[in-house]
């Protein structure tokens, strides 16, 4: 059994920085994908960032490109959000998740996530 865990949620003002972690326990596979995604009320869930575990290759959503960054560290199963320059917009429970690659890919859209695990989420409020 998964278990993902995130942590390093808050509140910061406009133009701050936060780095969000998430351990990931248990069973893991060989096309792995990790990945942060985020919601606000009212809106569906979006991807933010991805890791594929077999190359380290990293995909960014559109809104959070040079802002945000993704790292991982393999020995201590832990993944990495770095928030820079966040905006209001930027305002929503963020999710770890673990789930399988297609085509050597990890895909930031929702619906097409398969073997996906989720964590229970971290908030973060930007104020302005």
């Amino acid at each position: 059994q998964v278990q993902v865990m995130e942590s390093g949620g808050g509140s910061v003002q406009a133009g701050g920085s936060l780095e969000l972690s998430c351990t990931v326990s248990g069973y893991t596979f060989d096309n792995e994908c990790l990945g942060w995604f985020r919601q606000s009320p009212g809106k569906e869930r979006e991807g933010v960032a991805s890791i594929y575990k077999v190359t380290g290759s990293t995909d960014y959503g559109d809104a959070v490109k040079g802002r945000f960054s993704i790292s991982r560290d393999s020995a201590n199963n832990a993944l990495y959000l770095r928030m820079d320059g966040l905006e209001a917009e930027d305002t929503a429970m963020y999710y770890c998740a673990q789930y399988a690659s297609a085509w050597r890919a990890c895909t930031l859209i929702v619906p097409q996530m398969r073997r996906t695990t989720w964590g229970q989420g971290t908030q973060v409020t930007v104020s302005s």
